[in-house]
């Protein structure tokens, strides 16, 4: 087969440019950013300076200090690039898809709604995964309520033991913040096998046929981050 050809005045992406992503997206969040990775670094390096002075063994010590000097500031950086960008998309339509779309291996995420209603722009994501069916709503609980309940139903026709769960994102009582939106998928509790999870897909495909489109207007692909830029990659 014949290799596909990239497209006019595309580059391929290195490490240093998904990192550059990644602090640019931070920064906009975090104006300190520069600050606080200025000082993880003098830390870092410190604790291989101090040892040196008082041992008098500079090498081993100031060696230490210059990879710990340089893993601070890394590290500091991937724990702020996802709260930074789960803040910069909290509120906006289709917010649950960047979420759903980096649970990573053994997930089948539908990126696009399931269910929209159109005028309110409430919206409901589906990701299946060992755990069975999550279903995850965007908006005001009530409106929502419908949508999750509708889809339930759907689900329940064509695959009637499918474990199903249903998650409402938001800031009301009983809603999950974006931020802890996928801390709470991942707890969820393993209930079908790998060879169950890949017959449940075959079953919902169905529905995947059927399912609403994306009102006008809502694309929930342009709200999501770049993935590697999320991991510091």
């Amino acid at each position: 087969m014949a290799r596909e050809k990239k497209a006019p005045g595309q580059k391929k992406k290195h490490w240093w440019n998904y990192l550059g992503d990644a602090y640019r997206i931070t920064k906009r969040t975090f104006s300190w950013l520069p600050w606080g990775l200025l000082g993880a670094f003098a830390i870092g390096l410190a604790i291989g300076l101090i040892p040196a002075i008082v041992t008098g063994s500079w090498l081993q010590w100031m060696l230490l200090g210059v990879v710990f000097a340089m893993t601070f500031p890394m590290f500091l950086l991937l724990r702020l690039v996802r709260k930074a960008s789960y803040s910069q998309l909290k509120g906006m339509p289709g917010a649950a898809s960047a979420v759903l779309d980096n649970l990573g291996r053994g997930w089948n995420v539908k990126t696009e709604p399931v269910r929209v209603n159109p005028r309110s722009q409430e919206m409901v994501f589906r990701a299946l995964g060992r755990p069975g069916v999550v279903l995850v709503s965007e908006g005001t609980k009530s409106r929502a309520g419908r949508l999750l309940t509708d889809e339930r139903k759907a689900i329940k026709r064509v695959a009637p033991s499918a474990p199903i769960h249903e998650i409402m994102l938001g800031e009301q009582d009983g809603q999950v913040s974006l931020e802890q939106l996928e801390k709470k998928i991942k707890k969820l509790k393993k209930q079908i096998t790998a060879q169950e999870v890949a017959a449940l897909g075959y079953r919902l495909e169905a529905l995947n046929k059927n399912s609403l489109g994306i009102p006008k207007g809502i694309d929930p692909m342009n709200a999501r981050p770049n993935r590697r830029a999320m991991r510091g990659k």
